[in-house]
Order: structure tokens, then sequence, then C-alpha cells
């Protein structure tokens, strides 16, 4: 078993999530929270906006215990919305842009929000208008894109629809709603890999938590003072990792989110040059369209003093290209909805051998359990399941006893992933256990895989996926961007990969893509691809 002290800083009696903004902008008023589309928006200003907020919610009878159900892109009403609601005692549920129709109204749903709060614009003013319509909620709070730029006018609200932002103008006091530290902030939803989404039930000790165990590992290793890192904003504030990692970081140490509405390479490599961008955290997707940038070569990335890769494994082809421009590797790190996207991180300077995802966060306990049998740890080296305890756990699954209760061994929650821990207590990721393949009864794992298919010249993004085959069972299938102007085919794939892999893991079939399919989080979707192959195959059946 792998596991890290925690400090003091994180205890059982931590107050609300939402105290983080008011407290730092007692401390930072004047100082630039977000920028956006050439916008300064202070720590002051976003707190009265949140407080503004809260007040026309309270005002409706939105109090402690209720769920506001948030529908948003990047933008800084994101953080004024998700602070109303933590100052009420209220629990946020985030819903995500990718959300098809049925979606929404299963988690409108199954949390028994009444309250959604949204932009007029597309997608997202047609689909919360409807939810309206429908009877699912009860109030919508809509704003204006154009707000924070000063070009937009006020929307009008009657009746159940509000303006958002004539309420973040109105000004208004609104006293905070005691919280405990078991209290629920958040439900946030799996990516529903497989079935039906099930809400993560995250309280505000979990948040606070895992802050922290964050910012300890960080400072641990690096020169990092708090207060001076301004964030590159292009992760979806929506989803636990950019939540976490990015915002409530930011928040609680008084630094600045250079907030985009999506991640532009370009944009990314101008607000590091010219902006002044420290703090990167990333997917590798991300970093993989930083390379592919034309004129990478002449920008100058040393400015980066922290960058950090997860939601998936980086590939050891992008790690080696992105250190040679930026002069180090980006910190690798490890965690999923259930962990608040806490779990794992690279030591700053270190450089990790392909595979690894770094040491357990401070105040995180880490066992590698067997596969199969008793489910006993085992001894270093040897793969199994990883599995995690620590203060920044979720409670379980939102209307799910049973499933809640088979997430856990004992105080570990079961990941799902596939890993093994090496003799220095780092953490290696072999895979997730359903996306193993089982090829003539051996195992392939399709990172093992992507990241031999990384090191082709032609290849741009990769990844790995199971497809039925009646004589084998499953087969390997390589799903592949190609650089410009180049080209690839299947034996040429496996030729190339013939000294790096083993005759059972070679793909059996390549699929070249213009584009390969992402989810909310940037990440590449395995699912996507598996769905639409097994559609195909039905289809020509």
């Amino acid at each position: 078993m792998v596991s890290t002290e925690i400090p003091t800083l994180v205890r059982d009696d931590v107050s609300s999530v939402g105290h983080l903004l008011f407290d730092a902008a007692a401390q930072h008023a004047d100082r630039a929270l977000l920028e956006f589309r050439g916008r300064a928006i202070s720590f002051a200003e976003m707190a009265a906006a949140a407080e503004h907020v809260a007040a026309t919610l309270a005002g409706r009878g939105v109090g402690k215990g209720d769920v506001v159900a948030l529908y948003f892109p990047n933008t800084p009403h994101y953080p004024v919305v998700f602070f109303a609601a933590m100052r009420l005692g209220a629990t946020v549920v985030n819903l995500s842009p990718l959300d098809a129709a049925r979606e929404l109204r299963f988690k409108l749903t199954d949390t028994g929000a009444r309250v959604l709060a949204t932009l007029d614009q597309q997608p997202f003013g047609v689909q919360a208008r409807a939810l309206l319509d429908e009877g699912l909620i009860d109030l919508l709070l809509i704003g204006s894109d154009e707000y924070w730029t000063g070009s937009g006018s006020l929307i009008a609200g009657s009746g159940q629809t509000m303006s958002l932002d004539a309420a973040i103008v109105t000004p208004a006091t609104c006293p905070a709603a005691k919280c405990a530290s078991h209290d629920l902030a958040l439900i946030q939803y799996t990516g529903g890999t497989t079935g039906t989404p099930k809400g993560a039930m995250i309280s505000h000790s979990n948040l606070r938590s895992a802050v922290a165990m964050f910012d300890e590992a960080i400072a641990a290793g690096s020169a990092w003072r708090r207060g001076e890192a301004r964030h590159i904003g292009v992760l979806p504030l929506f989803h636990i990792y950019a939540l976490a990692g990015v915002m409530l970081r930011a928040v609680a140490n008084g630094e600045t989110i250079m907030l985009r509405d999506r991640f532009d390479a370009e944009q990314v490599l101008d607000d590091i040059c010219r902006g002044g961008a420290n703090f990167f955290f990333g997917v590798p997707t991300m970093f993989v369209a930083l390379l592919e940038c034309p004129d990478i070569g002449d920008h100058d990335l040393s400015s980066l003093t922290l960058c950090v890769s997860g939601g998936a494994p980086l590939p050891g082809e992008v790690a080696n290209r992105m250190a040679a421009l930026i002069g180090r590797p980006p910190i690798v790190g490890w965690g999923m909805t259930e962990t608040c996207g806490a779990g794992t991180l690279g030591r700053v300077g270190d450089k990790s051998p392909p595979g690894a995802i770094g040491h357990p966060l401070p105040g995180a306990s880490i066992a590698i359990l067997a596969l199969e049998g008793e489910r006993n740890p085992v001894a270093p080296g040897t793969v199994g399941e990883i599995a995690i305890s620590g203060p920044h756990i979720f409670g379980g699954y939102w209307n799910r006893q049973e499933e809640s209760a088979s997430a856990f061994s004992g105080h570990h929650l079961l990941t799902g992933d596939m890993g093994y821990a090496d003799a220095d207590g780092q953490i290696h990721l072999v895979d997730r256990m359903k996306d193993l393949i089982i090829s003539s009864g051996f195992n392939v794992y399709p990172r093992v895989v992507e990241d031999a298919i990384y090191e082709h010249p032609a290849v741009a993004e990769a990844t790995v996926f199971g497809a039925p085959d009646p004589y084998r069972g499953e087969i390997a299938v390589a799903a592949v961007k190609l650089r410009s102007d180049q080209t690839l085919t299947l034996d040429g794939l496996r030729a190339f990969l013939a000294d790096k892999l083993g005759r059972h893991e070679l793909p059996a079939r390549l699929d070249l893509h213009d584009q390969l399919p992402r989810t909310a989080a940037g990440k590449l979707s395995r699912k996507e691809l598996r769905d639409a192959s097994m559609q195909k195959a039905g289809g020509h059946g």
C-alpha cells in the first residue's frame, strides 16, 4: 500500500466551498480572478456578482439542500452561479454542453433540480427553454454571452424566466448558509461510458481536500508561491478536472485564470508568450495539437513553470517532444470524478517513465488489489486494480445504494483502472479494466499499443479499441489521425510496430480519420469509436 501524509490544512471541520471566493475577495479585492475576452474581472467583482445572484435565488425560495443545475460553456457566468449556489448551501449539478436532450432530462429528473442557469446562445438557450416548457424545471436563469464584454443588452425576464445578468447587477446581500464539511456540494455525473450516467456525491470537504492535496504536491517540488500563478483556462469548467484543479485552486490561492471559450492551440501559445501564463493544466490531445502548430518552434515556452497532463495517459513520444520545447516534460497526473480529479501527480522536475502517473497525492492511500479471488493487495510490480482512499473520495452515487456499496473495498474506492506500484512507490497505469482486449486468450492493453503507435512519424493522434472477431474473440483496432500530407497502411504500421510490440498486440485493423471523436473533457473517446464500429458491423451483417 502506498500513501502520503496529509498536512493539517485538510480537516473535518473545513468550511463551505463558497467561503473560498469570499475569503479570497477580502484579501485580494482588486486582483484579477478572470481574464476573459480582453476584460479583467476582479475577485471583488466576482464575489459581489455571486452574492447578488444568491440573493436573487433566495428571494425565489432557493436555499440549503436545493439542487441548482449549471448548463454553461466556459464563461464567467459559471463561477458566479456556482459560488452563489454554494453561498446558499445548495447543491450544484453540472450539465455538459455535449449532453443530448434525453441526458439533460435524465440528470434533472434524477437529481430533482428545479433551477437551471445557462446562456442565451446555441445550444443552451433553446434546450433550456424546452426543458422549462416541459415542466422539468421551475426557474430558468438565463444570461447573455456578451454580458462580460459590455456589448450585449440585459435579457428580459418574466415569470419562470429570470435575467441572470440583471441579478448580477442588482445590489443585494445574502448571508452565507452554515454548512457542515460532509454536506453535499456537488453531484457530478460520470462520463457514462457504460450504461446510464451515475451522479457522484461530492461534499464540501471532498472538494477543499482535493484543492489542498494538489497545492501541497505542487509546492513540494517547485518554486511556485501562492498567488503568483496565471492559469491557462481551456479545460471545461463543468468537468471535475478543471473545477477542482484549476478554478477552485486559483480562487483559493488568489490567482488569475485566463479563461477561454474553448481550446485553441494558437491562442494557448499567445497566452504563454504574450500573456504571461505559467500554469497549464491540460489533456494529452491539447499537447498533441500544440506540437502540430506549424510555427511551434518560433515560440518561447520556457515561462511555463508548471505543465500538467491528466485525463488520459500521455504518450511517451508526446512527453519527449514537449520536454524539448519547455525544458521539462509535463507532469502526469491521474484522478477521476469520484476522487474530485485528485489521485496521483508526478514530482516536479522528475522525468517519469512511460506509463507512470506519479505518486499518491498528500493524504491519499493507494492499494493495488488482486484482479481475482480475495482482492488482497499484491506485491510491487504486479498488475492489479488501483484502489484509493483519502479525504477527497466521494460519498457514493446519487440514488444508487447498491452500486455505491460495490464501488468500495473497505475504505478504498475501486477505480476500475489496472496498474502497479514500483519499488519507489510510483504508480503505473496499465489500462482501464473495461478497455482490456482479450485476443486469442492474450491480454492486449490499448494504452501500450497507443504509445507505440505514437512513435510513428506519420501519426498525429491515435487510440486503440477492441472489436469482435469470430476467430480470435477480439482484435485490436487502431484509429489514427495522420499528420498533414502523410500516408499510412495497415501493413506499414504493423511493420513499424513489429519490434515494439508482441505479435498478439499488433493492430489487426487500421481506421484512418480526419478527426477523432473527443469527450467533453477533450479526451479521445474509445467508446464512441467502438460504438460506431459495432453499429457499422451490425449494419453490414
